[in-house]
């Protein structure tokens, strides 16, 4: 699909796609990158570890990929791995589980592309997906010291509603409840 995003509104070719079980290793070694690129500067190298090597074992994906309820997507931008989304339905939800709602619950772009706009690409396809599932809502978590993803958050029209505890090693840090109510 030729897609216009971004501020120079360069073209680009966009192909986003579900991941499937075949998709493993380079989820796997994607979310560890990406993740690392986001928080390893804010956090202690023992902490990402322990974090990276819980929520980042091949088995927890390859169980998170089996669950119906949840689904990875992948986003290729100019032929390159951008970015990828997680978004669960109810049942797989990290908090609040309503079944009005959608979940984004990992929304990642590999530093080479921030600011290209494959992150508004990425927001748009989950409310998108969202919407043509019937949802009221869709949800996250950010890190209350996160700035950059709260301030995109709130340009993407989400708001506050809420906390709640995300584990990191040993560090119990506050996340912000954000939401996006979806028109009908």
């Amino acid at each position: 699909m030729l897609t216009s995003y971004g501020e120079e509104q360069t073209k680009v070719i966009a192909l986003f796609r579900q991941c499937t079980m075949k998709d493993l290793s380079v989820l796997q070694s994607f979310s560890r990158k990406t993740f690392f690129e986001t928080f390893a500067d804010v956090n202690t190298t023992e902490n990402m570890t322990a974090y990276l090597d819980k929520a980042f074992a091949p088995e927890k994906l390859r169980m998170e990929l089996s669950d119906t309820a949840a689904a990875f997507y992948f986003l290729y931008w100019n032929g390159s791995l951008a970015g990828y989304l997680k978004l669960n339905e109810a049942a797989a939800q990290t908090d609040i589980h309503d079944e009005q709602s959608l979940e984004i619950e990992r929304i990642y772009v590999c530093k080479d592309f921030q600011g290209a706009g494959a992150g508004r690409y990425l927001m748009d396809k989950a409310v998108g997906i969202a919407v043509q599932r019937k949802k009221k809502y869709v949800w996250l978590g950010v890190w209350e010291k996160n700035e950059k993803a709260l301030r995109f958050c709130r340009r993407c029209g989400f708001y506050q509603t809420g906390t709640h505890t995300f584990v990191l090693g040993d560090d119990m840090q506050t996340d912000y409840i954000m939401r996006k109510d979806l028109k009908k």
